[in-house]
């Protein structure tokens, strides 16, 4: 993949590791052994891979010194096609074969301390650690695929299972005594069947087992990675069936949703659950699960309007269990400055907040603890599992009854910590199995965290039980995949399945109504398909589950998200047509140059980003929009409307309204700041496909320039429902870590009082985005089906080589949408329209924005006029 995607998300994952990382070792504390290098891997019964090795026998060695020794012989051999087509990376290194004779001490060698050992030309005794992954979903896979794992009730009785094919032993600890736990040994799963007084208990698994990262047995106490409730901090998973009624707000059972709304006519609101009411004076549940029950806050209130507009979905960042936020109020540490007091452009706030960030309550969630249990930070009594639940579930209900669905995102890519880390679950009781390990045994963490390996049976099976359980239990309406590039395509596609197989009538929801979407970026040691068919976005084309699309984005606001210098212009944000100074645009030939070809990427994304749409680009070629350049990669990469999912801004990176104050002029007045974010936002909301928009956009949302906000705190973060309360622009200069570079630009434009907008610049800015929405809702055409339909029925009549500079205009069956991005009133004449009658939606004309109400027709000559700095929808009369 491109350079430029791998520097951000890159950056993105060490601001996000930066988070989940363990705390450093006291001075004097001995540092743990290091891990031991494994560049053998047993990929099935049969095989073993070993990087580096000579093609001469070798063998395997298990067990510890002075409890006896066993070995399995190893003969050089060769891959065959089945085995090189499941492990690609592998295809050049040396294999060898287990001899038949010794295949049956696999089982035992496993869960010893095992070895692979060679001579080398001059004799000498060469050995290295063994990866095991692919070997355990052979001998075990088949069986523990369709084992229930976790707490299972069956009249009223649990059974605890978990999957710990290589442990010694396991033991379950409840009510301070060990109970021990039975063995299978075709699925390598440890179960005990439990009273029905269980129910509500804490428990841990006492699991002892060989952990290569400190290269002794271990006995770990830890809790199950498929628990679905928790103590305070997850100190112990706690014993509840979830279909208890005792569990269920009252009408959970008669739910009634909202209709449910197709992928490609989806518009979503992305929503962190502590951003949206901890500062909201109105709501009576600040920062928690039930503030979103608070039906006459403001919060819900705006939230109710976005319904009503057309929003569809409330997509909220990670509500699973997070591992580095305190679960108890009383362990918050709050900041201790009166940082309301200090100057927009101080280095204060960001000094004060910083202080606390590892022991605050805010973080983003991207780094998961428990998979499948809410978030206890969020409840109102985090050390009761029953509020966990149950306010979770409230939660879904006051959405459902604002008129909202609700989207999870959710990050089974890595971990926040491996090995015998206090915040690593999996590594602890099956060691080496979950995570990706490269070829040295070195756990990858191209996401700057510990990644996991969903191509491996089990993970791959957590992912997905996981996601039935939030849908079934928690009747969550969609999933969002954090960098879902990282997973298989197929079990992406697995999910899906087992989503479509829910029903009403069965399971209370109907699966094949949830949406699915995610970040199909390229990148880390999987990139290119390195070790599977990734699901990335060329690669989920055609499969009804969207991926972002950085094109349009990347367009309309101008530049990168990571850009030296964050003046870089885009469509929306003046290039060219209204200049700053930053050397970095370039000449007025290479802005006028750029910002055509911007042109051409907005259209390719109007159409939904389709692949194969046919249309005349800026130099007056008939091309394909996957033969429009984006940085080296075709533009065009749908199949259908649905497959690409546009957005202007998301929590990731500047908000829309910071990034627009780095790049329009200084000058540019509070009431044209807020018409260019309307035009922004207007390219996303009036495209085909699904679209996002980050809570708080259409309020001119700002978080004083912050550029990865992840755990910048409340302070730079918190919604302002309230316009009174500002939109958060000017609260001192943003956090050193990500933006101390970006500083000698944001301390002149955080003093500057005219960057601040009023209430007069926010209210109309949201008041004309729902129109956009209501115009969206209104007009079917907008949400067309196929790549077909669109071909037909959408068109760029005057794109071409005497297009008009800032202004892309567009024909959508009986609509013309006019994106007039420049500062001046643009007249766009359509020869084929003459003589047919058009007039403003019905919508503006009678909306909010009276800037759009003096666009205009000519009937005779097909002409239309639209103001500065306004998108217009004229419709046929």
């Amino acid at each position: 993949m491109r350079r430029t995607l791998r520097r951000t998300v890159a950056a993105v994952a060490m601001a996000l590791c930066a988070a989940v990382l363990p705390a450093p070792l006291p001075a004097n504390a001995a540092p743990p052994p290091a891990p031991a290098r494994a560049a053998a891997q047993w990929i099935d019964r049969d095989t073993v891979v070993w990087k580096g090795a000579r093609h001469a026998p070798a063998q395997l060695e298990f067990g510890v010194e002075g409890e006896g020794q066993g070995l399995i012989r190893l003969a050089p051999a060769a891959l065959g096609p089945a085995e090189r087509a499941a492990y690609p990376h592998l295809k050049d290194f040396p294999a060898f074969a287990v001899d038949p004779r010794d295949q049956r001490l696999a089982a035992t060698a496993l869960r010893e301390r095992l070895v692979a050992v060679q001579r080398d030309a001059d004799g000498r005794r060469v050995s290295t650690g063994v990866q095991i992954p692919g070997v355990l979903d052979d001998l075990y896979g088949p069986a523990a695929a369709t084992v229930p794992l976790g707490p299972v009730f069956r009249r009223g009785r649990p059974t605890l299972a978990v999957w710990a094919p290589t442990a010694r032993t396991v033991a379950l600890e409840l009510d301070g005594r060990t109970v021990p736990m039975r063995r299978d040994d075709a699925s390598g799963v440890w179960q005990v069947r439990g009273a029905r007084s269980w129910a509500g208990k804490p428990y841990r698994y006492v699991v002892t087992v060989w952990a290569p990262s400190v290269g002794r047995f271990v006995t770990n106490k830890v809790t199950d990675p498929y628990a679905t409730a928790l103590t305070a901090d997850s100190q112990r998973s706690v014993i509840v069936d979830l279909a208890d009624p005792r569990l269920a707000p009252k009408g959970w059972a008669k739910l009634k949703k909202p209709a449910a709304v197709p992928l490609n006519r989806a518009r979503i609101q992305e929503l962190h659950i502590r951003d949206f009411s901890v500062a909201d004076r109105t709501s009576r549940h600040p920062g928690q699960y039930l503030a979103f029950t608070d039906r006459r806050s403001d919060g819900m209130r705006h939230l109710k309007a976005l319904a009503d507009a057309g929003t569809s979905y409330v997509h909220l960042l990670p509500a699973f269990d997070i591992a580095t936020i305190p679960e108890r109020r009383a362990d918050q540490a709050r900041p201790d400055c009166d940082l309301a007091a200090l100057p927009a452009d101080s280095e204060r706030q960001q000094e004060c907040v910083g202080k606390v960030a590892g022991r605050d309550a805010y973080n983003w969630g991207y780094d998961p603890f428990h998979y499948t249990v809410p978030e206890g930070s969020y409840a109102s009594d985090p050390d009761s599992p029953r509020a966990r639940t149950v306010e979770f579930r409230r939660m879904v209900q006051g959405l459902n009854g604002a008129g909202l669905r609700t989207v999870m995102d959710v990050v089974y890519n890595h971990t926040a910590a491996s090995g015998q880390g206090a915040l690593s679950v999996l590594d602890r009781i099956v060691p080496g199995y979950y995570h990706r390990l490269l070829d040295d045994g070195s756990v990858a963490t191209s996401t700057c965290c510990a990644n996991t390996a969903p191509e491996h049976l089990m993970m791959g099976r957590l992912v997905v039980d996981s996601i039935v359980t939030w849908a079934k239990q928690y009747k969550v309406d969609g999933f969002r995949f954090d960098l879902m590039g990282h997973h298989p395509k197929a079990n992406i596609l697995a999910v899906r399945k087992a989503l479509d197989a829910l029903t009403v009538a069965k399971d209370g929801v109907d699966g094949k109504a949830i949406v699915l979407y995610g970040e199909g970026w390229n990148f880390g040691e999987v990139a290119n398909d390195a070790r599977f068919v990734q699901a990335t976005q060329r690669n989920m084309a055609g499969t009804g589950i969207a991926t972002f699309n950085d094109r349009s984005r990347d367009a309309v606001r101008g530049g990168g998200p990571f850009d030296a210098d964050p003046r870089v212009q885009g469509f929306a944000s003046g290039l060219y047509t209204a200049p700053n100074p930053s050397p970095a645009n370039g000449t007025p030939a290479d802005q006028r140059a750029r910002l055509l070809h911007y042109q051409d990427l907005i259209k390719v994304g109007l159409t939904g980003n389709l692949a194969g749409y046919t249309f005349t680009d800026t130099s007056g070629r008939t091309v394909k929009g996957s033969e429009v350049d984006y940085n080296g990669a075709p533009a065009g990469y749908a199949a259908a409307p649905g497959d690409a999912l546009a957005y202007a801004d998301a929590h990731d990176n500047e908000t829309l309204y910071d990034a627009l104050a780095y790049k329009l002029p200084q000058p540019t007045s509070p009431a044209d700041r807020a018409r260019m974010q309307v035009v922004a936002l207007g390219v996303a909301a009036l495209s085909q496909g699904p679209a996002l928009s980050q809570a708080g956009s259409d309020l001119l949302r700002s978080k004083s320039l912050d550029r990865n906000s992840f755990e910048s705190g409340d302070w730079f973060n918190a919604l302002h429902w309230d316009c009174r309360d500002g939109n958060g622009f000017g609260r001192g200069l943003p956090p050193a870590a990500d933006n101390k570079d970006k500083w000698p630009y944001a301390r002149p434009l955080l003093a500057d009082p005219a960057l601040r907008p009023g209430c007069t610049e926010i209210t109309a800015a949201s008041a004309a985005y729902r129109d956009l929405l209501r115009i969206h809702a209104a007009e079917p055409v907008f949400g067309l089906g196929s790549a077909a339909a669109v071909q037909e029925a959408l068109s760029f009549p005057l794109s071409g080589t005497a297009e008009t500079l800032g202004v892309v205009t567009m024909r959508l069956g009986k609509l013309v949408v006019v994106f007039n991005a420049t500062q001046h009133r643009q007249v766009q004449r359509v020869p084929a329209l003459a003589g047919q009658r058009y007039g403003l939606h019905r919508v503006q004309a009678r909306g909010a924005d009276p800037v759009v109400k003096a666009a205009s027709y000519e009937k005779r000559t097909g002409t239309f006029a639209v103001p500065g700095r306004t998108v217009a929808v004229f419709a046929e009369r």
